[in-house]
């Protein structure tokens, strides 16, 4: 059997643009995509702490220590700039593995740096 579980985590990211013309997806600095274990193009979802809203998409690459969180697209209208915001990506582990699952998470200042 196969359990779903939280892969990455990047924790407390700010929100430095919104563009609802782009046709989709939340941009990264390529360094926190690294760090975290994430992927170009993987499917993630965003939890907007600031306002409540939930959605998913998937990640585009920022320039390395940018500090750019960009939402793009229809989910523009689900964050602003300055909104803080939760990056989360699951991975499907066989219950054989999970003991030795371990999630890579990163915690953010409030100007995107890596804490800790």
């Amino acid at each position: 059997m196969l359990i779903e579980v939280l892969k990455s985590k990047i924790h407390g990211a700010r929100v430095t643009r919104t563009d609802i013309e782009y046709e989709g997806s939340l941009g990264i600095p390529e360094d926190l995509i690294e760090a975290c274990g994430l992927y170009i193009n993987e499917r993630i979802d965003i939890y907007n702490v600031t306002n409540g809203n939930r959605f998913s998409t998937y990640v585009i690459k920022e320039p390395a220590g940018s500090g750019n969180f960009f939402v793009n697209g229809a989910a523009a209208h689900l964050a602003k700039k300055g909104d803080k915001i939760i990056v989360a990506s699951y991975a499907h582990v066989d219950e054989k593995e999970i003991k030795n699952h371990k999630s890579r998470v990163i915690r953010l200042d409030e100007n995107n740096k890596m804490i800790g």
